[in-house]
């Protein structure tokens, strides 16, 4: 059974939080890793700061090949980047142990993670190479996907919770009821996991009911 695993790590456990030195206002969210032979590439959004103090931030970084804008919306910039596979941390971690990035935002104050295993092994694989090579992580929730009545699309626990939330505060409202800072503050998480969770369960929901033929 898929299982889902949450935890937090330090701002400079991940090769992207090296961008909060300098540039401590800035907020790094993942989209998607896509591991390669020798590199792995991560696709992330970046709001806080601009393109190209960005840029010039994550050109420094010993680890990166090369970095490009990929696109922007307003003030938030899509990022991506070639990362040298042998550079270890929690970058490295989750391509040698193929796990899904859910979720994954930054700020200066550490990062939390929402990742997605096809077995339970999977996940016990990732905690296992944390461990051996000293990559601190702190494992906050483990559970398995929840299908959307019988029909095979999935929610995690956090993103079905959120919207759930979110809809009975009358987030969705016009006019809203509740922001998202209530919301967070409610369920213990940052306003940045909570706008992720809400935005990837939008979309899970949208796939497995709109676009469905």
């Amino acid at each position: 059974m898929a299982t889902v695993m949450e935890f937090t790590s330090p701002s400079a456990e991940f090769p992207l939080g090296s961008v909060f030195e300098q540039l401590s206002d800035v907020t790094v969210e993942l989209e998607r890793l896509i591991p390669h032979e020798t590199l792995v590439i991560p696709y992330f959004w970046v709001r806080g700061a601009a393109v190209e103090d960005i840029e010039a931030e994550f050109d420094a970084h010993a680890g990166v090949d090369a970095i490009k804008l990929i696109d922007s919306v307003e003030d938030e910039y899509l990022m991506r980047a070639e990362w040298d596979r042998e550079y270890v941390g929690i970058l490295s971690a989750l391509a040698e142990t193929n796990l899904v990035v859910l979720t994954g935002v930054g700020t200066n104050d550490g990062w939390e993670f929402e990742v997605r295993g096809e077995r339970r092994e999977d996940i016990s694989g990732f905690r296992d190479y944390c461990q051996e090579n000293d990559i601190p992580i702190d494992i906050t929730a483990v559970h398995a996907l929840l299908p959307i009545q019988g029909e095979g699309y999935e929610l995690t626990d956090t993103q079905r919770e959120a919207l759930v939330m979110a809809y009975e505060r009358g987030y969705f409202n016009s006019p809203r009821e509740a922001s998202l800072e209530d919301i967070a503050e409610e369920l213990g998480i940052t306003q940045q996991s909570l706008s992720s969770r809400l935005r990837r369960g939008h979309r899970r929901l949208i796939a497995a009911t709109l676009m469905r033929q």
